[in-house]
């Protein structure tokens, strides 16, 4: 009983360091302005279009909104109303309140001036996403929208998860560039720290992992 307790105790940790170290990690990145990753671009580029017309729509507004709309593409391509998928939208809103919060803390979503200060941030920030990622999965709280699309559809279409992920991740790049392009006319959000992350972000995730069942091992 009490390992079952200390269990359920790790489990809902990894969940809030996981939500908490990822929207850390995405205001850090915001702020280095080298480019965000996949999953992070669509909602900032749309909330800096949307901000043009409403000046409360924040980053962390853009980002649950945008999980709201992937969640109703996943019940259409399944055609399935998932229950947990509300649990993950939950998981969306703590998510966007905390990135709003980071993004308040280090004074606004304008990037640094000081190209020491923006490539400190990136360099902090990047790895800190990964870490986040790495306690995702080490946690069987809800996630939010985008892994729990990812791992839906492998299920409902009995395909392999990693290529299912490798499929959404593509997609996701072409979504962020065409928005990027249509709404902004430029590579707003996207850039050298996109290319980075997505090359680094794997290798990352699995030292991580591997560092967290350490620590939690002992």
């Amino acid at each position: 009983m009490k390992n079952l307790s200390k269990q359920n105790v790790i489990n809902v940790v990894n969940w809030v360091l996981s939500i908490t170290l990822c929207s850390f990690g995405i205001c850090l990145c915001t702020k280095a302005n080298f480019g965000l990753s996949m999953i992070a671009a669509p909602p900032y580029i749309i909330h800096v279009k949307m901000r043009e017309l409403f000046s409360w729509y924040s980053q962390g507004t853009s980002e649950y909104i945008w999980e709201a709309f992937l969640f109703v593409i996943l019940c259409i391509v399944i055609r399935k109303f998932k229950v947990k998928g509300l649990l993950s939208f939950a998981t969306a809103v703590f998510s966007g309140v905390m990135i709003d919060f980071f993004i308040k803390l280090f004074g606004g979503n304008a990037p640094y001036e000081s190209m020491a200060a923006r490539i400190i941030c990136f360099v902090i920030g990047a790895p800190v996403i990964s870490l986040a990622v790495a306690f995702v999965f080490r946690t069987t709280m809800p996630p939010q929208v985008y892994e729990l699309a990812v791992g839906e559809t492998a299920k409902s279409f009995n395909l392999k998860i990693d290529r299912v992920k490798l499929g959404f991740d593509i997609i996701m790049f072409v979504i962020s560039v065409s928005l990027s392009l249509v709404l902004t006319k430029g590579f707003t959000g996207i850039g050298v720290g996109t290319v980075i992350v997505t090359f680094v972000n794997a290798p990352m995730i699995s030292f991580f992992g591997k560092l967290i069942d350490k620590v939690e091992k002992n």
